[in-house]
Order: structure tokens, then C-alpha cells, then sequence
């Protein structure tokens, strides 16, 4: 009989394992990093003009490898003007290589890096206890509100630090994702233990017009090589599965009828394609802009 399955996020270190493997076998870095190049400056245009500092807020910043393209767009956009960057991450490790990463790279004389180890969650309580309201100019969420307690309550509190003529980004997958298929199904008999939510940008979208606020949407494709899934014992492929379910040693531990199931849906067109003997998942995502 099947151990008992558990949430990808009890176990921080299996997570960023995870992570890393998905990293490594999807587009989902690049196309970001394709978005931040050509996109992002045109939705900055404003948020700094006539200020002596930008203030950033990253929720769930991770080891930084966005966090960084980003403050070279704003930099290019505002040659010279100092950059405040603060970072909520919860995990020490995520945030030891972002501090290896910023030691790396060349200039950032005029950047201020400040983190915090602590969840979204709990930077608002903190804040709300310090009774501290900073504004910003940009605050980016970037594939983190699948972690976090409350999904309207959290958005909304960001939202309401933003200094006038700022933004809000907000990275999820997409409705049109693998992601969405695959969770609406089977979302319901995976562990989320109130550690993770499974949902698609298609949830974003009605808790910001249930809060009238403006947004625009942008649509990024991008995939991930998943063959190895399909090959029993392959130690990629089992950090995928671990991922994809958010289920810490899904393959150990799933009821076998469960993992066959899971295994069937990947192959189909609602989550994947076949390309040259390889199997592609749907990694699409949306960059939802927020305005003040």
C-alpha cells in the first residue's frame, strides 16, 4: 500500500530540487527573461520618471535570476537613479544563492538589496504589526501565489502598497497551460495540505475584477521536456512528477492507479504534444499588469 502523500512544500529542500530540474528542462526562465528585455520597459515608463530612487518589491523572489534581468531593465530605463530592492523569500537557501548571485554581478553600485526570510504571509502581518506602509513603484510576483494562505486578501494588500503610477506584475501559468488540465482534474486527489493552491491565471483574473481593478494580460508560450517522466526510476523524471504533482516523492508514495492516471493525462493533447519522439508539456504563462 502506498505511503501517505505530502505536499512538495513540507519539504523546502526536495522542493528546490524540484525546481531546479524544472528549471533545467523548460523555457520558462528564457521566455521570462524574453519578456522582461522587450516588454517590461514599455510598462515602466512612468513608474520611475522624476524620482531620485525606485523602490521594487519582490514577493517570493527565489535565487534571484529574474529579480536581476528586471533591475537591468529598470536600469536602462533610469540610468543612474538608485534602486531599493527588497526581497520576501522563505527559504534560506533560495536566498544565499540570490546574495552569491548579486556578489557576481557587475554593476549594481547603485542597487540596495534587502531580504526578508519570511513568507508573504508573514511580511504582511509584520508590517501590519510594525504598522509600517511603504509604497512602491514596482512590486513583482512571480509564480508565488499558488504558496500563500489567503490568494485575495494577499493581492489586494500588495495591490494597496503601490505608490501612484506604479505597477503590480503578477507571473502565473496560464489558463491555456498543461498546468490548468492536469490540476482541474486531478488537483482534488493530490495533497495540498494548505500549502499550495492549484490555479491558473483564469483565477487571477475574476479576484481582480471582483475587486474592479485594471489590469492587462500577457500571454507567454513555453514548454518543458517531460520524456523522462515516462521512464521508470529516472531520477529527473521523478522530480518532475514530484513537481508537476507538488507531491513530495510522488512516485513512491501515490496509490499506483492514481500515478497511471496522471501518467495517461501528460501524454494527451490538453497537456502536452509529441515532437520527434519527445514529450512536450504546456508550460504556458500569463503576465498580468496591474494598475494603481
Amino acid at each position: 500500500m502506498a505511503s501517505p502523500m505530502r505536499n512538495l512544500l513540507s519539504d523546502i529542500s526536495c522542493y528546490v530540487r524540484c525546481f531546479r530540474v524544472f528549471l533545467a528542462k523548460s523555457t520558462e526562465h528564457q521566455t521570462m527573461q524574453q519578456f522582461v528585455e522587450q516588454q517590461l520597459p514599455g510598462l515602466l515608463a512612468s513608474t520611475g520618471r522624476g524620482k531620485s530612487a525606485i523602490n521594487i518589491l519582490s514577493v517570493g523572489g527565489g535565487a534571484g535570476e529574474i529579480d536581476l534581468q528586471i533591475i537591468s531593465a529598470v536600469q536602462a530605463s533610469y540610468p543612474g537613479v538608485a534602486i531599493n530592492n527588497e526581497v520576501i523569500e522563505p527559504s534560506a537557501d533560495q536566498i544565499l544563492k540570490y546574495k552569491e548571485r548579486v556578489a557576481a554581478t557587475p554593476n549594481l553600485d547603485n542597487v540596495k538589496f534587502t531580504w526578508h526570510e519570511e513568507t508573504a504571509d508573514e511580511y504582511e502581518s509584520r508590517m501590519k504589526a510594525e504598522k509600517k506602509s511603504q509604497k512602491w513603484d514596482f512590486i513583482h510576483m512571480i509564480q508565488m501565489l499558488y504558496y500563500v494562505k489567503d490568494i485575495p486578501a494577499t493581492v489586494q494588500y500588495f495591490h494597496s502598497l503601490l505608490d501612484a503610477q506604479a505597477k503590480l506584475l503578477i507571473i502565473l501559468v496560464s489558463e491555456t497551460s498543461g498546468w490548468e488540465t492536469l490540476w482541474r482534474k486531478y488537483g482534488s486527489s493530490l495533497p495540498t495540505d494548505d500549502l499550495c493552491t492549484y490555479m491558473s491565471s483564469a483565477n487571477i483574473k475574476g479576484i481582480l475584477d471582483s475587486f474592479g481593478l485594471k489590469y492587462k494580460i500577457h500571454e507567454l508560450p513555453s514548454h518543458m521536456d517531460i520524456t523522462c517522466c515516462f521512464t521508470e526510476g529516472d531520477k529527473d523524471g521523478e522530480l518532475l512528477l514530484d513537481f508537476l504533482t507538488q507531491t513530495c516523492e510522488f512516485s513512491k508514495n501515490a496509490p499506483p492507479e492514481l500515478k497511471h492516471q496522471i501518467l495517461e493525462e501528460l501524454r494527451k493533447p490538453g497537456c502536452s504534444e509529441n515532437r520527434n519522439g519527445k514529450v512536450f508539456f504546456y508550460n504556458n504563462l500569463s503576465v498580468i499588469v496591474v494598475e494603481p
